[in-house]
Parts: C-alpha cells; structure tokens; sequence
C-alpha cells in the first residue's frame, strides 16, 4: 500500500474511534438522565399516592358533616 492510502485509512480509523467516544459519553449521560428521570418518577408515584390517600380521608370526612348525607334521626 502507498503511504497515502495508509495515511487515509489512518485518519478514519482516528475519525471513527473519536465518534465512538463520543458516543459512550452520550450514552452515559442519557443513562444518567434516564435514571435521575425513574427515581423522580419513584417519588412523584409515592407523592401522588399519599395525596390521593388524604383526598380519600377528606372525602369519607366531609360525608359526616354534611347533613343531607347523614341518616335521619330515628323517630323519622
């Protein structure tokens, strides 16, 4: 092989070996993002879980102290 063709082959050896790096460093960060983004999600679902609880509390509340919803006395 002449030394231009070598040297060609070279440099995209060289090109394809920094895209390639360049790609792990994505990958690891969208690893990274995607990870931060299911723990957020974790505890957004708990959250979520815990109002929806109180919501529920509230509610069998309020049905208590709103008089249409209560019985009738017994000599109705």
């Amino acid at each position: 092989m002449s030394d231009d063709k070598v040297e060609a082959l070279q440099q995209r050896i060289d090109d394809m070996e920094c895209k390639i790096a360049f790609q792990e460093q994505t990958i690891e960060e969208l690893n990274d993002a995607l990870t931060q983004q299911q723990l957020l999600i974790a505890k957004m679902q708990d959250q979520m879980k815990y109002v929806v609880g109180k919501v529920k509390n509230m509610d069998e509340g309020s049905n208590m102290s709103d008089p249409s919803k209560e019985p009738p006395p017994p000599h109705y």
